[in-house]
């Protein structure tokens, strides 16, 4: 459990659109921007080690900075540097977070003011989706890997818990970045798995509302 005394209100922000974070999960990096590359170093020399993963929003305005409202938060927990000066790494989710603003600075890197209120179950016990159908979950998994030509490692899916199946496909499937927002966005497991379910579906119909799953 993280303690929010622990969380500063101010991170170094990675805007990045389609990449999707979500608490307990791990999502990997290849960093090799100059101005990345330094925000990665400042990073690594705080103790918490903390970026904030937020989405471009097209939507707004330049004066209202171009981000989403909702991102969330990664500690780096396993890094690499390479030959060329790029950072192979991987991001622990820790909490979602409120954008608050963007702080003005001299670092080439963005920096933003954040607040953790109303998301006290990221950083607590993993959630639950006690109405989860998982065998009907992983058929339709499974037609829409044939679907796609994908292939998966089912003994893993098979074994691994609600909370981590429903995040880890949230984060690697194929969705637009709104779609990610969305599932970011979701306030439960349960609501993050009936999004998940919805965007598979449509993507299986092709976008034809009048053909439904079965």
């Amino acid at each position: 459990m993280v303690n929010i005394g622990d969380l500063p209100d101010l991170l170094p922000a990675f805007p990045l659109s389609g990449a999707l974070l979500l608490p307990r999960s791990r999502l990997p990096l290849q960093i090799f921007e100059p101005r990345y590359l330094a925000m990665f170093d400042d990073a690594l020399k705080t103790q918490g080690r903390l970026i904030a993963m937020i989405q471009p929003n097209p939507g707004r305005t330049a004066d209202e900075k171009g981000l989403h409202s909702i991102g969330c938060a990664g500690r780096i927990t396993q890094f690499a540097e390479m030959e060329d000066g790029r950072y192979m790494c991987t991001l622990s989710g820790i909490s979602r977070f409120r954008l608050v603003g963007e702080v003005d600075g001299f670092t080439p890197y963005r920096r933003i003011e954040v607040n953790w209120d109303g998301f006290e179950q990221d950083r607590s016990v993993p959630d639950k989706d006690t109405a989860f159908d998982r065998d009907r979950f992983l058929t339709l998994l499974t037609k829409y890997f044939a679907s796609r030509d994908l292939d998966a490692d089912w003994e893993t899916l098979k074994k691994a818990d609600d909370e981590l199946l429903v995040n880890s496909l949230s984060m690697m499937l194929d969705f637009k970045p709104e779609d990610k927002q969305a599932l970011l966005e979701a306030p439960s497991l349960s609501t993050r798995r009936e999004t998940l379910v919805t965007l598979i579906e449509y993507s299986m119909r092709g976008g034809d509302a009048e053909e439904m799953m079965q």
